[in-house]
């Protein structure tokens, strides 16, 4: 049997759009078919939102893409001015990006892995798995006693999943392992982060030990109603919205619902002006992630001129897509919107 150590060898290691100019390859494959003109037209509409001085951006998280080696895209997104919020299942957040700004890192399985090796072993070595990635149990547990002791530092009220999420972000700051970190970068440039299920992640198992210990005193929980009034707030504030999404779920849902919100408040906004999905679902099973844009136009939240649904596997479109739109170079005449700021300012941990 092998053993941990020499399972936990390979380190992902994420890939930088920064060094790979693919404005050439995009654009030649608008004259191409199938999914490179798909993909083709989505960067075009990425380069727009980027180019049109009064869209924010929010871009929206779904599936392992920290742990596959997009987490250096995202950060470099948010240094760059080519995102001004983020709505992301709780995995990318916290297990995946705040584990590794902790200093642990997600490692590559080897092929004897692939080929059959019994998970129950990977179970005795305190080893997961995500598809073809690996992460040592021990550090991710190491993950969770973190949010439980940021949990622990914080007003014992209803927070939204932003606030928390900044609350990492000073943490990191003060005590991380690495600067190349999503929530570290989204809170030095006041980039909102939502997830609005939280719970469903590794910040659960802190946040219930929180409560445990909390008894039937006062305790800090979650409010997934104010994650989905403060992200209808920013809307309000800026009616003009583009959305990068990828994957679906959660994510594409609140993201895709604060035009139907802000309507319901008295609020006349115009729906998301540009979209783009990259996913590998399709419509048979009826699932949310599958669902067109141009179905949720039907919804009212998602303009038709504007769309693109890009059928294609997340680490092979996001980095043509967003490296189309980092090396066109909008984003440098692009103003710094820094949201956060918008919304109420949360309590400072105790650091």
């Amino acid at each position: 049997m092998p053993t941990k150590r020499e399972l936990l060898s390979r380190t992902i290691e994420h890939l930088d759009i920064k060094r790979h100019d693919v404005v050439g390859l995009i654009d030649a494959m608008r004259q191409m078919a199938f999914t490179a003109r798909d993909l083709a037209r989505a960067a075009e509409i990425y380069d727009r939102m980027l180019r049109d001085e009064d869209c924010g951006i929010i871009l929206c998280l779904a599936g392992s893409l920290i742990s596959a080696g997009l987490k250096q895209v995202f950060v470099d997104m948010i240094r760059n001015r080519m995102v001004d919020c983020i709505v992301s299942t709780g995995a990318n957040i916290v297990d995946q990006d705040f584990f590794e700004g902790l200093g642990f890192r997600h490692y590559m399985a080897e092929e004897r892995l692939k080929a059959g090796l019994d998970d129950s072993v990977l179970r005795e070595l305190h080893i997961d798995r995500i598809y073809d990635t690996l992460i040592d149990e021990d550090e991710l547990r190491a993950c969770d006693d973190t949010t439980r002791e940021i949990a622990d530092s914080l007003p014992p009220r209803p927070h939204s999943s932003r606030e928390f999420i900044r609350e990492m972000g000073a943490y990191l700051a003060h005590r991380g392992r690495t600067s190349d970190s999503i929530v570290l970068s989204a809170y030095e440039h006041d980039v909102p982060i939502f997830c609005p299920a939280f719970s469903d992640c590794s910040a659960g198992f802190g946040l219930v030990a929180h409560q445990h210990a909390r008894g039937d005193g006062p305790k800090l929980s979650l409010d997934s109603a104010k994650d989905f009034y403060e992200l209808t707030q920013l809307k309000i504030k800026n009616p003009t919205t583009g959305i990068f999404m990828i994957g679906g779920g959660v994510p594409k849902n609140f993201t895709q619902d604060i035009v139907v919100a802000a309507e319901i408040l008295g609020h006349d906004v115009p729906m998301h002006k540009y979209a783009l999905q990259i996913t590998v679902a399709d419509v048979r099973d009826g699932a949310l992630s599958s669902s067109t844009l141009k179905e949720a136009s039907s919804w009212g939240k998602v303009d038709t001129a504007w769309e693109q649904m890009v059928f294609s596997e997340a680490t092979l479109a996001v980095p043509l897509i967003a490296g189309y739109g980092y090396h066109k170079g909008a984003w440098r005449n692009r103003s710094e919107r820094r949201w956060a700021s918008l919304l109420a300012e949360p309590a400072v941990a105790g650091g």
